[in-house]
């Protein structure tokens, strides 16, 4: 940018207005790295079916920065005694600006869906990626000697930046596990990405967001946290706290985010369109190539290196590889059944329950041949005439586990016929109860923090924060194939409801096991 060091950029965003931004963040917006931003939906396949969620995370990230300068500041105003400087504040404004610089084609759709079936058992999250990625691009375009005139310390700044947008790097157990800044400040680390309750200016501004894009209604009022917010001690560390009579408030913001996914994010076409575009993509993937560091990188290996990383966008869904694989072909296929609607079909859902007891410890993995069986006679069926989504749900379940001779040929003829998804709605921290983790203050009382339990709050309150629901759905469409495998789930659900108690629980019990994961 040829822009003077001392220009401020104003946005007008339809979310929050009119926006300042400080010439550091105008210099990192506009760099290859940031823009990338702008080519990748911030709800990935929710575009398929809400015609108004065209949004990127682009506008995203600068609606969190100006946010997470609009609460440091006016914790800045209201308490001066804590000390807040004007670097704190714009460290706090480029963790939220850069916060979701590691995401990738489709968003949550390509490390909470492509790269697990791609590359299972590698742990990998955009979070890891956006350090990286944040990494690459100050050095890439030269920026450490800008932080520098902001008087901005390369070490010490850095590390808070990228701690505050993943969590402590250093995974040594220390009393004080952060190195950017001290416990006299661990406030700072609430802002942007906070980890203690889930109430953080990335909420703030995509429940504002998405709910406008989207067309549904947003309950939480963030203006009012913001002016409420204060920071307290509370068992010597100093959090921030909200007002006592906020607390209808903050249960809005968490029951907006439940109503958002199940609305939205968990709509059962939306999951169903990401299904497909992973199929298209894992066909895809070794056809596609991205230039990086060392060489070519395939669409599951860019995550290796920044350079082919960065380059990965929404767009990869419209690359024309010279390749005339059938792979590449049936990815092609797949992508046009998206855009003529001709999508797989959804079969139904059954709700699941998330056991109070403790996991079983690691199941053998010959244990999956007997637990087959366990259900096939349970059932009273002979064994090759067992439901067919029951033994593909299993084999699911037991997928990393599997003998490499047993039961493969009818695991895979499910595996070209049935999707079965199992996904969490809840308050954000699955069981509890997310208002447990914060503290209030009063009126009277502003320096003093407690708890305010729900019975406190209402009698109208929930009594439960997480369900699980698995979704079945057929990938073939044509008339013979959707009525066997409707009469198949309508065969295997019949049959579920007739288990017992205490065989259901077990059954709960593996599912929790085998897909204990929470969506953010």
């Amino acid at each position: 940018s040829s822009q003077s060091p001392q220009e401020i950029r104003v946005f007008n965003d339809p979310i929050h207005g009119h926006l300042e931004l400080h010439p550091l963040l105008i210099k990192i917006i506009d760099t290859p790295q940031f823009q990338r931003l702008r080519f990748i939906k911030q709800l990935g396949g929710a575009y398929f079916v809400y015609p108004g969620a065209s949004h990127n995370r682009f506008e995203h990230s600068i609606g969190v920065a100006h946010l997470a300068g609009e609460l440091a500041r006016a914790l800045k105003t209201q308490q001066p005694e804590l000390g807040i400087t004007d670097e704190d504040i714009l460290c706090v404004q480029i963790a939220g600006l850069c916060h979701d610089l590691g995401h990738g084609p489709f968003s949550h759709l390509y490390d909470g869906m492509f790269i697990k079936k791609q590359r299972p058992g590698f742990k990998w999250k955009h979070e890891e990626a956006s350090i990286e990625v944040f990494d690459y691009l100050m050095k890439d375009n030269d920026l450490e000697k800008e932080m520098k005139e902001w008087k901005l310390d390369l070490t010490k700044d850095l590390v808070f930046i990228k701690e505050m947008i993943y969590g402590p790097l250093d995974t040594e157990e220390t009393p004080w596990p952060y190195k950017g800044r001290g416990k006299e400040k661990s406030f700072l680390y609430e802002i942007v990405s906070n980890k203690r309750n889930g109430i953080d200016v990335d909420k703030f501004d995509y429940f504002a967001r998405d709910c406008h894009h989207l067309g549904i209604k947003n309950n939480f009022d963030y203006r009012r946290f913001i002016h409420f917010a204060r920071v307290c001690e509370v068992k010597g560390e100093k959090q921030i706290c909200v007002r006592d009579k906020e607390a209808d408030n903050i249960y809005n913001m968490f029951h907006t985010r439940y109503y958002l996914h199940k609305r939205a994010y968990q709509h059962k076409v939306t999951k169903i369109i990401e299904a497909m575009m992973t199929d298209a993509l894992v066909k895809a993937n070794k056809h596609i190539n991205f230039e990086g560091s060392k060489g070519k990188y395939t669409l599951s290996e860019a995550i290796d290196d920044m350079e082919a990383y960065t380059k990965l966008t929404d767009l990869v869904s419209e690359q024309n590889p010279s390749s005339s694989s059938n792979e590449l072909k049936e990815a092609g296929q797949i992508l046009k059944r998206i855009i003529s609607r001709d999508l797989y079909r959804f079969l139904g859902e059954i709700p699941t329950k998330t056991p109070e007891k403790p996991l079983p410890h690691e199941l053998k993995p010959e244990d999956f041949v007997d637990l087959v069986c366990f259900w096939a006679n349970y059932f009273n069926f002979p064994f090759h005439k067992i439901s067919l989504l029951i033994t593909y749900l299993i084999c699911q379940m037991f997928d990393s586990l599997l003998p490499q001779n047993s039961l493969v040929n009818i695991k895979s003829n499910f595996w070209l016929t049935f999707v079965i998804q199992v996904f969490v709605l809840d308050y954000g921290m699955k069981n509890e109860n997310p208002v447990d983790h914060i503290h209030f203050y009063s009126k009277g009382k502003p320096d003093e923090a407690f708890k305010l339990p729900k019975e406190e709050v209402s009698r109208l309150l929930p009594t439960n924060f997480s369900e699980k629901i698995i979704r079945f759905y057929c990938k073939k469409t044509d008339e013979t194939s959707l009525k066997a495998a409707n009469d198949h789930f309508d065969r295997w659900y019949k049959n579920y409801q007739k288990v017992t108690n205490r065989s259901k629980n077990y059954f709960h019990l593996l599912i929790y096991r085998f897909f204990s994961t929470s969506i953010d």
